[in-house]
């Protein structure tokens, strides 16, 4: 089997918020989705899980592998390639499908894969597929989007050229150039650096489109995280009336609006999709949403400060041995060893350093030979602040280590994301039951004619209570 009469294609689009969306679409602003949605088998889904087992990472691998978060116990970004069962895409590809896994967080595979795979950005330990496919464009990507905060990002005028090249050859639209160009006027102008997430999505699209077309695959996905990013950030623009800390004036003129940007740059690339695929069936999965966070307002805001670059462990804080540095979503990095001697030193070294108040600096935990670090500071910090470290008696200027992201946390993660599915027939329902995110991948391989291993927990949400009824004959029987 090389191919399927109506391919799969999964618009991974990160937190989405399935009542932001609907006031979007009613207030007019989102034409796209408002098709998508009229075209579509519409539900909720509901992740089942909270706390720290509700981060993103967690529940795209609920997605990818049909297994539920506490049966595979996959927690932390690039821990996903320690999976024992294979993802979805595996399966289709043994099965003899083409697949294209575009940006898909916290991914794994098997090799050999027939297809192709662009990891996301935050992920150093699973590379590309075919080797050497992606190269350019990775780099350039991962740079920007690990450390968009930070002035000092790695990259050099070689790998800027070396990602214009590549993007040459590889489907840069029109429309994508001019949108890049008005976006580096724009921030000559003002403040509006913080829309280049957007931007890099219309890049991927393009890199996504120029393979869609030339291989043809059965099942796609293709990633996004721009409108979490700003949800994250934004929240308390939209909706002030909600937080004890206002936003100022001059905050509210830059980012008042700035969530919906997000949600309207989407809607657009909705648009280029159903044009790229219009006979595909289309899955718009969001894994989870947001809500508003207002905690710790009382206490000045949640601050999150991240690593300058990894030489400030070796240089300033004294950390020995060989590693390799990995900075992850948010305050979080990766700290890869050679051995596991020096991994436990490491932990105990940055375990010392203390705060100007006394509390812990960081949090350093041991898997093996990696160190799984964050900075645990959460206030503001004065230009003149110093990590101290009560065994060697020594101080190191805290800004030196660490910069600050700009934004006060004011938006975290909801357990209901949106759930919609455009089959070929284009018929709308509405799922009244919130769907487990376990069911996802079992509905994939029923509309791809392909069956459900064991040790998927879920059933797909369009087959009967039997299991064996299909997509289009459920969907028929639910319109009336």
């Amino acid at each position: 089997m090389n191919a399927a009469a109506h391919p799969v294609i999964l618009l991974e689009f990160n937190e989405l918020t399935p009542w932001l969306m609907d006031r979007f679409i009613a207030e007019g602003h989102l034409p796209n989705f408002r098709r998508l949605r009229e075209q579509s088998l519409v539900g909720v889904s509901d992740a089942k899980a909270d706390g720290e087992w509700l981060n993103p990472w967690v529940q795209w691998v609920t997605i990818h592998s049909g297994r539920d978060h506490r049966d595979h116990g996959i927690f932390r970004l690039s821990d996903a390639p320690r999976m024992e069962t294979p993802a979805v895409w595996d399966l289709l590809s043994d099965a003899g499908l083409p697949v294209w896994v575009c940006g898909s967080m916290n991914a794994w595979y098997s090799v050999p894969l027939n297809g192709h795979v662009l990891p996301d950005p935050w992920c150093q330990n699973v590379l590309p597929w075919p080797r050497g496919e992606f190269d350019h464009f990775y780099r350039f990507v991962q740079a920007n989007v690990q450390e968009h905060a930070n002035v000092r990002a790695p990259l050099e005028i070689s790998d800027i050229v070396a990602f214009l090249r590549y993007m040459v050859g590889h489907g840069l639209s029109l429309s994508t150039a001019r949108g890049i160009l008005r976006q580096l006027v724009a921030e000559r102008l003002g403040n509006q650096r913080w829309k280049r997430a957007s931007a890099m999505d219309a890049l991927q699209y393009d890199v996504f489109a120029r393979y869609y077309r030339r291989h043809r695959p059965a099942f796609s996905t293709f990633f996004l995280n721009s409108t979490a990013f700003y949800q994250h950030r934004f929240w308390r623009n939209m909706v002030p009336e909600e937080f004890q800390i206002k936003p100022s004036a001059g905050d509210q003129r830059d980012y008042r609006h700035a969530i919906r940007y997000g949600y309207e740059t989407m809607d657009r690339l909705v648009g280029r999709f159903l044009r790229l695929a219009p006979d595909a069936t289309i899955m718009l999965i969001s894994g989870l949403g947001q809500q508003s966070y207002s905690d710790m307002d009382i206490a000045g805001g949640k601050r999150v400060y991240r690593l300058q670059n990894g030489d400030v462990l070796s240089d300033l804080l004294g950390v020995t041995g060989a590693f390799r540095y990995e900075p992850i979503m948010a305050d979080e990095f990766f700290l890869r060893f050679e051995s596991e001697a020096d991994a436990r030193a490491c932990a105990d070294r940055l375990a010392g350093f203390r705060l100007p108040s006394g509390h812990e600096a960081f949090d350093a935990r041991v898997q093996g030979r990696d160190v799984i670090g964050q900075c645990r500071c959460r206030e503001l910090m004065g230009q003149d602040a110093r990590l101290a470290h009560p065994d060697t008696g020594g101080t190191v200027p805290f800004h030196e280590v660490f910069y600050r992201v700009d934004c006060i946390k004011s938006g975290h993660h909801h357990p209901e994301g949106i759930l919609w599915v455009r089959l070929p027939s284009r018929q709308h329902a509405v799922i009244e039951e919130p769907v487990d995110l376990t069911a996802i991948a079992p509905t994939v391989l029923e509309l791809l004619g392909v069956d459900r291993p064991e040790f998927m927990a879920g059933r797909s949400f369009l087959a009967g209570n039997d299991g064996r009824r299909g997509a289009e004959a459920e969907l028929a029987a639910a319109v009336p």
